[in-house]
């Protein structure tokens, strides 16, 4: 097996270019799992870490936070929290300390699976995945393109993700996660929700419940034309939301869950979300 260590981005780029099959490497925490179980046995690795820039992140002039791939989950909890509270409440469900150290949203990304904790906010928040080549330079992708099937995404074999881009929230933000167990587990199922107040809407995300991570919109489009901002969160409201929200599943029977309990407990997550949500922007209304 190859080691590949470059030293700058550039460099990475055309190690990537060069070899299209070498698997990058950051945290490890999902490949070196799959290469001691002999799942995966890469012809060479493409170790990122040396790349000072994925391990940064920067506000643009227009507010939204460029995120690098290498930047470790307990760093977006700590530095990132109160801009992007989805994505940092995910990131505190991620494995053990250890694995949130390590761990970074640029790998979730390339996973890619259904699982991934990260999915969820990325896609209520609206964000971006930024992935470049040497030959063809900078792509933007928004998250509902970037995700094609079972752990595939659409990057093109020369890619690397470089950054995830998303706007600080707008309003409040809950993620919410079932698993077999309180810690150290993959998600039986997740759903995460986004209020943005001004533009009177909600985005939504669904983790572990489809071939792919995605969005629930007849559930959005059906709390933009039904939600009252500036009343009390009527109880048929909420429950017809969760109703939605489980409708746009299509989960499986597996080890951790069956389909049908992947359903109602997305029903259950989407209607506590959504009132855990509501509590925060009257209670942000009433202090303004």
């Amino acid at each position: 097996m190859d080691f590949l260590r470059p030293q700058t981005w550039a460099d990475a780029l055309a190690a990537k270019a060069d070899d299209v099959d070498a698997v990058p490497i950051q945290g490890g925490t999902d490949v070196m799992v799959e290469m001691n179980f002999d799942l995966h046995r890469p012809a060479a690795l493409l170790d990122l870490n040396p790349v000072a820039e994925l391990a940064t992140w920067e506000e643009a002039p227009d507010g939204t936070l460029r995120v690098g791939a290498g930047v470790p989950y307990v760093r977006i909890i700590s530095e990132l929290g109160d801009r992007l509270p989805g994505v940092s409440q995910a990131s505190r469900t991620v494995g053990s300390p250890q694995i949130r150290n390590r761990g970074t949203v640029g790998g979730n990304l390339g996973g890619a699976s259904p699982a991934g904790d990260l999915h969820a906010p990325l896609l209520a928040g609206g964000a971006v995945i930024e992935a470049e080549s040497a030959a063809r330079g900078t792509r933007m992708i928004p998250a509902t393109e970037f995700y094609l099937g079972v752990k595939r995404n659409c990057l093109e074999p020369d890619e690397l993700i470089r950054a995830f881009h998303l706007p600080p929230a707008a309003g409040p933000q809950y993620f919410s996660k079932i698993g077999t167990r309180n810690a150290m587990v993959i998600a039986v199922c997740s759903f995460s929700i986004a209020l943005f107040p001004d533009e009177r809407r909600v985005g939504t995300g669904i983790g572990s419940a489809a071939p792919t991570p995605r969005r629930a919109y007849a559930a959005e489009e059906f709390l933009a034309a039904e939600l009252d901002w500036d009343a009390d969160l009527d109880d048929a409201v909420t429950q017809r939301f969760g109703d939605l929200v489980r409708e746009a599943a299509s989960p499986i029977d597996d080890v951790r869950g069956t389909a049908n309990y992947r359903r109602h407990a997305l029903s259950v997550m989407a209607k506590r979300t959504l009132g855990w949500a509501w509590r925060d922007y009257t209670s942000e209304k009433k202090a303004a």
